[in-house]
């Protein structure tokens, strides 16, 4: 029998974000969803409507924006927009508004199966459960969509005769996608895939109707479910970039992808994603989620090409195949090979950027402003003054994820300027810190942070350069753009430790005594001058009151308020479901530190600005109500 194309039904937007802490804005979702249209996506679940404004919003610039696209898309065709929603006449309502706009469009409607759930959640019968079901499908279809799919959730643990009546039921009403998902991650290959054989054998007009799969990963079993449910007559899979999700996450598209591509005869199906595409995924998903990939991750983990084992070694150098049984650039993993340098020229870095970036969402984002290219070579020449062995790839799109960073955090209310740091062991750390506020004017005869004097941090050990030194220490710290607009502040703060003190000194100039939630750094390359990015989370705290410790000689509205010199260790209760992620990147992890928590502040004030209506265009979405499917 001949190979049956294969429906790749992302849902990171949706059941990804639903992974403990993280929360994607509006521009951000947008990124990811224009990234998943180029890796060849067929369906994009991009969200849940109705639980939040701001998801709505989301879903329903995506279906307008992303909806359209065809842009190195095998298919020619663009990728169906769906949206999720409860079987409730709002819920779906609110789903088909969301996704009204899209050419290609789907809507996805649940329903608990399980006894135990209609026992103990939903408290009603097998009988009305199929009523439900039955008037979700149809109203969903009386508004017009054609494309309706159908989940009866916990599927995995349903009494399988009882599945069949619920699924013929709602195919007789218009569905036209079934999927059955494993929703607390409890099946086994053998079990999951008999399910599958089960309703595929046994649901009248079963051929009618593309049956699909949705796995969990409590047990580690999702993505050997999956390949169980196609090897079973599953013709969609339900998966998410790195494999993230609810829990231990969902099914791993790179996984499943490349297991089809490495086995193109073991399954009977095809896909038309795009490998090359799927590097540039990850890395997207992980930078914007902050959700670190595991070193050991198959297909994307940092170890997935590493070799340690002199045996190993041997074999890789005499012929790859021995111990690689996928090339690296098949999935479009940039190369180590080649390497630019401080005497690297404009056009040079121009060429190497554009082929690192030909048919990816960085291409998009050149062709859109081109002076980009210019701010960053002068972020490149500054690396690569401090790199001794060159600029390599990664280290490049470490410099347009960075920009890529600031332009999707919505607008900048403030812009790091500057930074002296002073430690050492058994003395408190000194930070201070000069940034711009963009939103107020300029004092008079006001210095930008490009003109101000001020030293490179230092730690104990190293001989502080005098003020004659300033203009070096201009050079490694200025921000690589235009001093910006705004009014420049400058403070400074005290801590354990050099980070706790750069922190202390942004809250005292923003005015919020944030809490840190989670703090990560990494490398971007190998060696002691790589790059280093910064992950951080912060939930906001308590903001200070419009007295408290101003400088007598200060009006109101020429600075932010103060808090504490140094802040208080006490334990706070941090919600992971409530924070918000900042990345930054720098040869100094301390400047990369300060831009992080910076890009986490300037996040904060827009999610802030949007709960009051605010610059609607600029703003965050709000965290999405968890479901189970």
């Amino acid at each position: 029998m001949a190979a049956r194309i294969l429906i790749i039904f992302d849902t990171t937007l949706r059941d990804g974000e639903q992974s403990p802490g993280v929360t994607l804005t509006v521009s951000e979702k947008l990124e990811i969803a224009k990234q998943l249209s180029r890796l060849g996506v067929d369906v994009c679940e991009a969200g849940f409507p109705i639980a939040s404004d701001g998801d709505f919003e989301a879903v329903r610039r995506i279906a307008v924006e992303v909806g359209p696209l065809t842009a190195g898309r095998k298919t020619g065709t663009p990728m169906v927009i769906c949206a999720l929603a409860r079987a409730v006449q709002t819920d779906i309502k609110r789903a088909f508004d969301a996704i009204r706009a899209a050419p290609r469009r789907r809507i996805h409607t649940f329903l608990a199966t399980s006894d135990i759930h209609l026992q103990f959640k939903l408290k009603i019968s097998r009988e009305e459960c199929i009523s439900r079901a039955v008037a979700a499908v149809q109203y969903a279809k009386s508004l017009g969509c054609d494309d309706i799919e159908f989940s009866p959730e916990d599927a995995g643990r349903s009494d399988r005769k009882f599945l069949v009546q619920v699924l013929e039921a709602v195919i007789a009403a218009g569905a036209t996608t079934v999927n059955i998902p494993d929703t607390v991650g409890y099946n086994t290959p053998e079990e999951y895939g008999s399910i599958i054989k089960y309703l595929v054998d046994n649901v009248k007009s079963s051929s009618e109707v593309v049956f699909s799969t949705h796995c969990h990963n409590d047990l580690g079993l999702a993505t050997a479910n999956t390949l169980a449910g196609i090897r079973n007559g599953a013709r969609q899979v339900e998966v998410t970039i790195n494999g993230i999700g609810e829990r231990a996450g969902n099914t791993s598209l790179e996984e499943i992808v490349m297991a089809i591509h490495t086995h193109p005869t073991a399954f009977p199906v095809y896909h038309t994603i795009d490998t090359y595409q799927i590097y540039h995924a990850s890395q997207l998903v992980t930078k914007k989620t902050g959700m670190v990939i595991q070193p050991n991750k198959a297909i994307v983990g940092a170890n997935a090409f590493a070799h340690e084992s002199g045996i190993h070694q041997d074999g890789v150098l005499k012929h790859k195949a021995t111990y690689e049984i996928i090339q690296p650039e098949i999935l479009g993993i940039p190369s180590k090979a080649l390497v630019l340098g401080k005497h690297s020229g404009r056009n040079a870095f121009r060429t190497r950027i554009d082929d690192i970036s030909k048919n990816t969402i960085y291409q998009d984002y050149l062709a859109r402003d081109p002076l980009v290219y210019e701010s960053l070579f002068v972020a490149f020449k500054k690396l690569a003054d401090s790199k001794k062995n060159g600029v390599r790839d990664q280290d490049l799109f470490a410099l347009l994820d960075d920009q890529l960073n600031l332009v999707s955090s919505g607008h900048e209310t403030y812009k790091f300027g500057a930074l002296q740091v002073l430690s050492g062991s058994g003395i408190l750390s000194t930070a201070t810190v000069t940034i711009t506020d963009t939103t107020c004017a300029p004092l008079p005869m006001e210095k930008s942070p490009s003109e101000t004097e001020i030293l490179p941090s230092v730690s104990s050990g190293e001989s502080v350069p005098s003020l004659v030194d300033s203009s070096q220490a201009h050079a490694q710290h200025a921000p690589a753009q235009a001093p910006p607009t705004g009014r420049v502040l400058t403070d400074a703060a005290i801590g354990h430790g050099p980070v706790h003190a750069i922190f202390s000194a942004i809250n005292r100039l923003v005015g919020f005594k944030n809490v840190l939630a989670s703090y990560e750094v990494k490398a971007i390359t190998e060696g002691s001058d790589s790059l280093g990015k910064v992950i951080v989370r912060i939930q906001q705290g308590a903001k200070a009151s419009a007295t408290d410790a101003l400088p007598s000689s200060a009006s109101s509205d020429e600075r932010p308020s103060k808090i504490p010199r140094i802040e208080s260790d006490e334990l706070e209760t941090v919600h992971l479901e409530d924070t918000i992620q900042g990345q930054g990147v720098d040869a100094d992890i301390l400047v990369a530190s300060a831009k992080a928590y910076i890009n986490a502040v300037n996040k904060m004030l827009n999610a802030e600005r949007r709960a009051i209506g605010k610059k609607p265009d600029q703003t965050e979405a709000l965290p999405s109500r968890k479901v189970g499917v």
